[in-house]
């Protein structure tokens, strides 16, 4: 993996969980996942880690394993609650590059932020400015060109088409969708 300590910024890496708090008395970390590919953490020796200040650090993983629906990892030299509380709120990353391989029609979230929102006339909607995993379908949030929030489930009878290279979603949203 390249060291993202000396890589300048986030621009190429994912981001794959967010260590919430500290676990137990041995060091532990409880992280919310932020893949949909939980598996990597089966081999993963050694992790980059954005914290909220900027700093980067790289870490070896003693060992990992899951806990209700979130990965508990163990960091070699973060042997104690109060070590690993200085942990939370870090990012761990990995470099794009190293991203698990998607099928034709799924995307990153990354990739979706930002891109043009318009209707199948052709009409601008708004631009995309998050995703709200929802255990279902999940659902765009649409900055409007109207002022409003729009959420929009991200399903093919709605988004009809993602031109990443257009940097577009063209959307057939049901009547009164876009009216909440």
């Amino acid at each position: 993996m390249e060291d993202p300590i000396n890589s300048g910024g986030l621009g190429d890496y994912l981001v794959i969980a967010e260590i919430v708090k500290a676990r137990g008395i041995r060091g532990e970390v409880a992280c919310d996942l932020r893949t949909d590919f939980p598996e990597r953490f089966d081999s993963l020796k050694r992790v980059a880690v954005v914290m909220p200040d900027g700093r980067q650090l790289a870490l070896d993983v003693e060992s990992r394993w899951f806990h209700k629906n979130r990965v508990i990892l163990k960091f070699t030299g973060y042997d104690s609650m109060s070590a690993a509380q200085t942990l939370a709120g870090g990012r761990l990353v990995v470099p794009e590059s190293e991203a698990s391989p998607l099928e034709e029609g799924e995307f990153f979230e990354h990739q979706l932020a930002g891109l043009e929102v318009v209707n199948k006339q052709g009409v601008k909607v708004g631009e995309v400015t998050a995703m709200i995993k929802t255990g279902g379908a999940d659902v765009l949030v649409v900055q409007g060109v109207d002022g409003k929030e729009h959420l929009v489930p991200f399903a093919d009878e709605i988004c009809s088409e993602v031109d990443l290279n257009a940097r577009r979603i063209t959307i057939d949203p049901p009547r009164g969708l876009l009216e909440l």
